[in-house]
């Protein structure tokens, strides 16, 4: 089980570094390592598991940030009242297309691997296409709008060596292009 002090920091290399695409058949380790940080995802969005196990609630957890330089991510998307909206582990993902239009989260982001509140909007591309393999190999293509778009964005970002906070305006982190959407 993935816990907390298994999640790396803002910091480590591993998270600037742009991770490596993985081969098929899955190894059996990566195959665990997927269900492990899909486990994290479900256990986070628990509250009496996160208690219990002082888990902060993650939405994605990009491989990186579990100390492995592989191209994985697992995505566990509610709504606003709880409900999964989207759940999928992407492996080799690549965004084939993407909005010009663009979308953020009212309240900022933030990321389990970063442990300080940084203040600012972060604008992703609303409407995202997505090319990735799932788990027993399977090509998809996908398309992700709003709060998803936003949640693969983030993940995707993490297997290339970006952070949430390097999309902020360094100068004015509250100034948005005018037709950015919002999300409260």
């Amino acid at each position: 089980m993935i816990l907390m002090h298994d999640i790396v920091r803002d910091g480590k290399p591993v998270l600037r570094k742009v991770a490596q695409p993985l081969t098929f058949p899955l190894s059996d380790k990566y195959k665990k390592l997927a269900d492990d940080m899909m486990e994290y995802l479900i256990n986070s969005q628990d509250p009496k598991i996160a208690e219990k196990h002082q888990l902060r609630a993650g939405v994605g957890l990009a491989a990186p940030q579990v100390g492995e330089g592989v191209q994985m991510a697992a995505l566990l998307v509610p709504n606003d009242k709880g409900e999964i909206i989207f759940k999928e582990t992407f492996v080799n993902p690549k965004i084939i297309s993407e909005s010009v239009r663009k979308v953020c989260l009212a309240e900022g982001e933030g990321c389990l691997s970063v442990d300080k509140n940084i203040e600012g909007y972060v604008p992703r591309p609303d409407k995202l296409k997505i090319r990735y393999y799932t788990v027993d190999g399977e090509e998809k293509t996908i398309r992700l709008k709003d709060y998803p778009a936003i949640v693969a964005s983030h993940e995707i970002d993490h297997l290339n060596g970006h952070l949430f906070y390097d999309r902020i305006n360094k100068e004015n982190p509250f100034t948005l292009d005018e037709d950015t959407i919002v999300i409260s």
